[in-house]
């Protein structure tokens, strides 16, 4: 736990490794457009994102997706989220945002599909600064630590490396996807406050799935 901790002070630095990772799924997109077609590609390359990051992520959006579709209390709502098994909602979370992420990655050009996957990723990471900054904790765990230890300022720290990047890579459209992912943060700070009053992991953890299918939509619109 302290070395969570030590981590979480540095979330700022969370884009730097959004941009890592995006350059690894490159490399595994481009080498394998040599000999498969964009479909297998998209599928190899989402076992990318899931083989290097794990699976808390998703799992923390089927949690937050229980909670949120749960139509009664408050409580109640916590404490679907909070249940070890799945139910529908988390499933058509999950299962909508990977088919979103899945058809972008196999219908962005093989040209434009390297940048396209280091903004997304960029962008993603940031969302979850923008999360943890602009929350408060709803109880003890990883998510209150990531809360508890990310301020506006880390937020702004963040959101420089993270236009610098996006810009040096796409210029004003990078920089477009980068907004546009951090209004979808935004927009889960507000659902997690309206839906159980405070903000958890699995909000923390969901923010980055969600923002990088947003990302990766919008570079398709946009190449398209």
């Amino acid at each position: 736990m302290e070395g969570i901790e030590a981590l979480m002070r540095h979330i700022y630095l969370f884009p730097l490794v959004g941009a890592a990772l995006g350059l690894i799924y490159t490399i595994v997109a481009v080498a394998l457009t040599v000999i498969a077609p964009p479909g297998i590609v998209a599928a190899l390359v989402l076992v990318a994102i899931y083989k290097l990051c794990g699976i808390n992520h998703a799992d923390g959006l089927a949690d937050f997706g229980d909670g949120v579709t749960a139509h009664t209390t408050v409580e109640k709502k916590i404490s679907a989220m909070k249940d070890v098994y799945i139910g529908t909602g988390g499933v058509v979370f999950v299962v909508v945002t990977i088919l979103a992420v899945y058809a972008s990655i196999s219908a962005i050009p093989r040209e434009a599909l390297p940048l396209a996957l280091v903004v997304a990723e960029v962008a993603a990471k940031q969302s979850m600064i923008a999360f943890a900054a602009f929350s408060a904790p709803l109880h003890k765990g990883f998510g209150s630590i990531a809360i508890e230890n990310t301020d506006r300022s880390d937020f702004l720290v963040g959101l420089v490396i993270a236009a610098l990047i996006c810009w040096a890579l796409a210029g004003l459209f990078g920089f477009a996807v980068l907004l546009l992912a951090q209004i979808s943060a935004f927009y889960m700070v507000a659902i997690s406050k309206r839906n159980f009053g405070g903000a958890t992991g699995d909000g923390f953890g969901a923010t980055n799935e969600v923002a990088r299918c947003v990302a990766l939509i919008l570079s398709l619109i946009h190449i398209s």
